[in-house]
């Protein structure tokens, strides 16, 4: 069953956010069909810790007004990777090198990427 009306919502809106605040390489994945716990992930980089935790927080202030809140917030601390599950879209904000290291586009290389609006798509891919 593909991604939820909701979560699409949810996902163009937290993509647009990204890249308001200069994320690259944002993509999001349709998940649904390899988790049951969420719908879809958004995965964007930043090159640092500062920006990472900007990117982060303007994810959350756009998702609020939609009635989404996280009910799960990680990473903030440190800066190099923020997780967000808002339940049906999980987040990753992740510093570049953390992004490079780990590729979570290739451990779910199988998921159907979900087409993210042309102003959500930061002009900043790398």
């Amino acid at each position: 069953m593909p991604a939820s009306d909701r979560s699409l919502e949810l996902v163009s809106a937290a993509a647009a956010a990204a890249s308001d605040k200069l994320a690259t390489d944002v993509i999001a994945l349709d998940v649904s069909d390899q988790l049951f716990i969420t719908d879809a992930f958004l995965l964007a980089s930043a090159p640092n810790e500062r920006q990472v935790r900007a990117i982060a927080e303007a994810i959350e202030e756009a998702l609020l007004p939609r009635g989404a809140k996280p009910v799960r917030r990680e990473g903030e601390r440190e800066g190099r990777w923020v997780l967000l599950d808002f339940v049906d879209v999980v987040v990753h904000v992740q510093h570049t090198e953390e992004r490079e290291y780990y590729a979570l586009e290739r451990l779910w290389k199988d998921c159907p990427l979900i087409e993210l609006p042309e102003h959500a798509v930061s002009d900043q891919q790398a």
